[in-house]
C-alpha cells in the first residue's frame, strides 16, 4: 500500500448494487476563482473526448480576477446530448467555502470527491464518499514553490480518472495539446496525476456505479469554443480588419484572431502580414475604425458584448445609411448595465435588430453551435458586402467561451462574395455612376473602392440626407426614395440569409416550438423528451434575421407556437409578432433569465405546465 494514506479512510456512503451506469452522467468541479483549475478541467473533458465518448464543458466563474467560487461542468452523454442537465451526480469538491451548499445539490446516490483535510461534516448518508489526500500528494511531488497551487488540482484528475476509468494516456494527449508540446509542463503534471491514480488505486474501493469506457461516437470531431470558430471562420472569410476593444466575452475571439493569423495570413514573398488587428481606446473607436476600414474595401469586423453595442449604436447607424459592409459579432452576456458579464443572456436581439435612431433595422445572424459560428464567421463577410450593410453575428457567452463538440470545420465551398462593386473597367463601359441608384430593382445599389482611378469613381460617403448621386440633399422625395430603397434592400436580403432548419416531430402535432442559437441542444433533448411522453411538438430554430418564407409557413401550419429564449420578455417572440400581426396570439414565450444554459428539463416542463392550463 502507498505510505499516503494509509490511514483508515473514512468513506461513508450507501452500498451499491446498480448495474453500471456507462458514458452517462454530469460532474461538477468546485473550486476557486484563480487557481489554475481550468487546466485541470480542459485535461478532463479533453481525455473523455478521445476517448470516443460525446461529452460538453461549460464553465461558471466570477468576474473578478481571483478568490471567489467557480465550477466546471462536464457532461458525458451516451446518447450525444450536450445541453447542460440540472442533476449532478459527481461532485469534486475543492472549495471548502462552498462544501455544503455544493453537496447540497449532489443528487441521491451520488458521488463526493473531497480533499481529506477538509474538516466539514459528511452529512448525507446518501452519498458515496471518496477522499483525497491531496496536500500529501503535493509534498510527494515537491513542484516550484509557486506552482503548488496549480500542481494540486491534478491531484484529482488523477484520482477521478482512476475511479471512473478515464485512460491517463489521453489524459496526456490532452495535456500536450494544451501545452502545445512543452514536455517540461507536462511531464510535471503527469507526475501528479499518475501519482494520485496510483494512491487512488491501492486505497480505494470504487463504490459507485458511474464508468466511462472507450466509444467511437467523437472520431472525426473537434472539441472547440464558439469564439475560436468564428474567429477560424472570419480568416477564412478573408477578414482584412479588426478593430476591438476587451470586454467578457467577446475578448477571446480577438485573441484567436491574434493567434492564427500569423500563421495563416503572411504575404508568401515578403513574410509580412497581410492584416491588421488595433485594439482601440473603447468600443466607439473600434467599430469607427472597423467601418473606416470597410468603406476602404477591406473585410472588416469588431467584437464586442452588450455593453460595448451600447456604445456602437452611432456608427452602426452610420454604416446602416451609408451603406457600409462591416461584421460586428456581439457574444451576449447578462444585463441590464454591467450586469453579470460572466453569465449567459439572449437580451440583445431587439436592441440589436434596431440598432441606431430612426427607421433602423440591422441585419442579424444566429449561430447555433460551434460549427455555425465557424460558416458564419466567412458567410457574414458575403452577406455584408452584397447587401452593402452592417451585418449582426449574436452568440452568447456559452456557445462562445464553453467547449462544444462539432463536426470539423468545412473550408468555405463558395467563392467571396463581393457583391455590387463596379472595377475601372465596368465603369469605362457603363459610361456613367450613381452610388445609390437602384439599378436592378432589388435596392442594392453599385459601388466603387477607394482606388479606383476611374473619373466616374469617387463619391462621398455621408450619414445625412443624400440623393441617389450621392449629394447632400434635404428634399423630402429625394429623403423618402432613398429610404424606400433601403427597405427594398432589407426585403432582398431574406434570401441571403441563412434559412432556418426545421426538425419534424413523428406525430401529426399542433404545437411548434421556435428557438435559436445556444439553446439548440437543450431544445433537441426537450422535444426527445416530449416525444417520450406523447406529446409531438415540431421544432424550427432560427438563424437569421429578417425572416424567411419558411418561417412564416412554420408559424402558419400550428396552432400556438413556443418561442424559447434566454431573455425576460420574449424577445424574439416580440419580433415575430411585429412581423406576423395576423398569428400574432399564436406565440406564447418560454423564457428563463438566470444567467445559466437552458435545460431540456425545464423545457418540458414549462411546455407541459402550459398546455395544462
Amino acid at each position: 500500500m502507498s505510505e499516503i494514506g494509509v490511514a483508515e479512510q473514512v468513506t461513508p456512503g450507501p452500498e451499491v448494487d446498480r448495474e453500471p451506469i456507462v458514458n452517462d452522467f454530469s460532474m461538477v468541479v468546485a473550486t476557486v476563482n484563480g487557481t489554475g483549475s481550468q487546466t485541470s478541467n480542459l485535461a478532463l473533458i479533453r481525455a473523455i473526448f478521445r476517448m470516443g465518448i460525446p461529452v460538453s464543458g461549460k464553465n461558471l466563474f466570477p468576474s473578478n480576477i481571483q478568490g471567489l467560487p467557480t465550477w466546471f461542468t462536464i457532461r458525458a452523454s451516451s446518447e450525444g446530448y450536450t445541453a447542460r442537465r440540472e442533476t449532478i451526480e459527481i461532485l469534486v469538491a475543492m472549495n471548502a467555502a462552498t462544501f455544503h451548499e455544493d453537496l447540497a445539490g449532489l443528487a441521491p446516490g451520488g458521488v463526493c470527491f473531497y480533499p481529506d483535510d477538509f474538516k466539514h461534516e459528511l452529512s448525507r448518508d446518501d452519498v458515496i464518499y471518496y477522499p483525497m489526500p491531496v496536500k500529501d500528494l503535493v509534498r510527494q511531488i515537491s513542484p516550484p514553490k509557486q506552482l503548488r497551487e496549480y500542481i494540486a488540482n491534478m491531484a484529482y484528475v488523477g484520482v477521478v480518472a482512476q475511479m471512473l476509468g478515464i485512460d491517463l494516456a489521453e489524459v496526456r494527449s490532452a495535456l500536450e495539446s494544451h501545452f502545445r508540446g512543452r514536455q517540461k509542463p507536462v511531464e510535471l503534471n503527469m507526475s501528479m496525476i499518475e501519482a494520485a491514480a496510483a494512491w487512488a488505486r491501492e486505497n480505494l474501493t470504487k463504490r459507485d456505479p458511474f464508468i466511462l469506457q472507450r466509444d467511437d461516437q467523437t472520431e472525426g470531431m473537434v472539441l472547440v469554443d464558439g469564439n475560436t470558430a468564428g474567429a477560424l471562420g472570419a480568416i477564412y472569410g478573408g477578414v482584412g480588419f479588426a478593430g476591438w476593444y476587451p470586454i467578457t466575452p467577446a475578448s477571446s475571439m480577438l485573441d484567436a484572431l491574434h493567434d492564427y493569423l500569423p500563421r495563416l495570413r503572411k504575404d508568401p514573398g515578403t513574410g509580412r502580414a497581410t492584416y491588421a488587428i488595433v485594439q482601440a481606446e473603447d468600443e466607439l473607436s473600434a467599430i469607427g475604425m472597423a467601418v473606416g476600414a470597410a468603406w476602404a474595401g477591406v473585410r472588416s469586423m469588431t467584437s464586442t458584448s452588450g455593453p460595448g453595442l451600447s456604445l456602437m449604436a452611432e456608427f452602426a447607424g452610420l454604416a446602416f445609411f451609408a451603406e457600409v459592409p462591416v461584421v460586428v459579432w456581439d457574444v451576449q452576456r447578462m444585463g441590464p448595465s454591467t450586469g453579470l458579464p460572466t453569465r449567459t443572456a439572449q437580451g440583445d436581439i431587439l436592441f440589436t435588430r434596431f440598432l441606431g435612431h430612426g427607421d433602423t433595422k440591422q441585419v442579424i445572424l444566429l449561430p447555433g453551435s460551434v460549427g455555425e459560428c465557424f460558416e458564419f464567421g466567412w458567410r457574414a463577410f458575403d452577406i455584408a458586402e452584397r447587401l452593402q450593410t452592417p451585418v449582426f453575428v449574436l452568440s452568447d457567452l456559452d456557445l462562445g467561451m464553453n467547449l462544444w463538440m462539432s463536426e470539423a470545420f468545412v473550408y468555405p465551398d463558395e467563392p467571396m462574395d463581393r457583391g455590387k462593386v463596379l472595377s475601372e473597367e465596368d465603369l469605362e463601359r457603363i459610361g456613367e455612376f450613381a452610388r445609390y441608384r437602384d439599378v436592378d430593382g432589388d435596392g442594392i445599389p453599385y459601388r466603387t473602392i477607394p482606388g479606383n482611378k476611374h473619373p466616374l469613381a469617387p463619391w462621398f460617403a455621408r450619414g445625412t440626407g443624400h440623393n441617389e448621386e450621392a449629394i447632400y440633399s434635404e428634399r423630402p422625395e429625394d429623403w423618402t426614395a432613398n429610404l424606400e430603397r433601403i427597405w427594398r434592400k432589407l426585403e432582398t436580403a431574406r434570401k441571403y440569409m441563412p434559412q432556418p432548419i426545421v426538425h419534424p416531430s413523428d406525430a401529426d402535432t399542433s404545437l411548434g416550438i421556435i428557438a435559436y442559437g445556444s439553446t439548440d441542444p437543450a431544445v433537441l433533448e426537450a422535444c426527445d423528451r416530449l416525444q417520450a411522453n406523447g406529446i409531438g411538438v415540431d421544432y424550427l430554430r432560427l438563424r437569421a434575421v429578417p425572416f424567411s418564407e419558411e418561417v412564416k409557413h412554420f408559424v402558419q401550419e400550428h396552432e400556438r407556437v413556443y418561442v424559447v429564449e434566454m431573455n425576460l420578455d420574449g424577445q424574439m417572440r416580440q419580433l415575430l409578432q411585429l412581423e406576423y400581426p395576423d398569428e400574432a396570439l399564436k406565440f406564447r414565450s418560454i423564457t428563463q433569465n438566470d444567467g445559466l444554459p437552458l435545460t431540456a428539463r425545464f423545457i418540458k416542463e414549462s411546455l407541459m405546465t402550459a398546455e395544462e392550463e
